[in-house]
């Protein structure tokens, strides 16, 4: 019974093979097409190239040395596959020892770290005390998690204060780590892939400066040298203070 009942599926099959030709069945059926095979071979053969991904990536990066912090930027906006502005400026000045880099929105990132930076500097007035990198990023954090990431502003936090240099990784929404070398930004798995492999405990600054630049060129974000500033880098060296 079971083979009659097989022999009769395969034989309705067979029918409907024969009723219908290949193309018909695949647009029907569904499948592989691969009518636009020859188009296409023609197409390259007389020099018309299908078209390609653009790299339009950003990155953000950030280390630490012995003695201090670098963070390097490049200087392209884009939105969506298209370079918008080519001198966007990164780096926000928090206080006087702590610098941020910003990649996500622009505007967030800008109008964020302005309202921290008063933040900061009225409780030096009040306090009469240098700002230390956790309050900045304590504060920081707490106002992008209520938010939860609908401010797209994700940091790169760096800077020295009594406890010494620090670098703080921050999401847009709130999550934060303290790490040795941090990257952001579209261009960042280029980055993050050569970050892990070249970074080295007691590095000197202009190792650090070295590394940082050398990210910017070889990440995705770099496929354009012209958009790659090398001015826009911030080194925060130890200080004395009281």
């Amino acid at each position: 019974t079971a083979q009659s009942t097989w022999g009769i599926i395969i034989a309705n099959i067979l029918n409907f093979v024969k009723k219908m030709s290949y193309l018909e069945a695949l647009n029907k059926e569904g499948g592989f097409d691969f009518g636009f095979y020859l188009r296409n071979k023609h197409l390259t053969e007389k020099g018309i190239l299908p078209p390609r991904l653009q790299k339009t990536g950003t990155t953000i990066v950030g280390c630490l040395y012995n003695g201090g912090v670098v963070l390097a930027a490049d200087t392209r906006a884009t939105a969506g596959t298209t370079v918008v502005e080519k001198n966007c400026q990164k780096y926000h000045y928090l206080a006087p020892n702590i610098y941020c880099l910003g990649a996500g929105t622009a505007a967030d990132c800008e109008m964020v770290t302005v309202q921290m930076a008063a933040e900061l500097e009225l409780m030096r007035l009040n306090t009469g005390k240098q700002s230390r990198v956790t309050t900045a990023v304590s504060k920081l954090s707490d106002k992008l998690f209520k938010h939860m990431g609908h401010i797209g502003a994700a940091l790169i936090i760096g800077g020295h204060d009594v406890k010494g240099s620090h670098l703080v990784y921050l999401a847009p929404n709130g999550y934060h780590s303290f790490a040795c070398f941090a990257t952001m930004g579209s261009g960042s798995l280029a980055a993050g892939a050569i970050l892990e492999s070249k970074f080295k405990d007691d590095m000197t600054e202009q190792e650090a400066i070295d590394l940082c630049i050398c990210l910017l060129y070889t990440s995705d974000a770099a496929d354009d040298l012209l958009c790659v500033d090398l001015g826009g880098r911030r080194i925060i060296k130890k200080k004395k203070y009281i």
